[in-house]
């Protein structure tokens, strides 16, 4: 699938193919949902929380230097991610996750339901 992804500095081949996987097709889309709920969407999806990684579309989602979140802004920032994190792990399972979670198979990092 062709997508403009990678035309957005910070974004290489890898982080886009993912967010295509997640269902954020272009530039256009990742901007109009913005860095949260797009990064949500990967974790939903399964991805392993990483906070550069986070940062980093924030930053390029501002046409920013990965290396440029510092200071209060990144402590800021980590704050965020954490929530995000936190409220992906504690969201009720759904479908088949909650009948692999029924029988004892759920993907690491996730609470068991109940």
């Amino acid at each position: 699938m062709e997508s403009d992804l990678t035309g957005i500095p910070n974004i290489g081949p890898a982080t886009a193919r993912a967010l295509i996987a997640v269902g954020v097709a272009d530039a256009a889309m990742l901007r109009a949902m913005g860095a949260d709920a797009a990064y949500r969407a990967l974790l939903v999806a399964g991805e392993r929380p990483h906070f550069i990684g986070y940062y980093v579309l924030h930053m390029a989602l501002q046409g920013r230097p990965w290396n440029d979140c510092k200071g209060a802004e990144k402590d800021a920032l980590r704050k965020r991610f954490d929530a995000l994190v936190a409220g992906v792990r504690g969201a009720p399972l759904s479908g088949i996750e909650a009948e692999l979670d029924a029988i004892g198979l759920r993907r690491p990092g996730v609470k068991a339901a109940g």
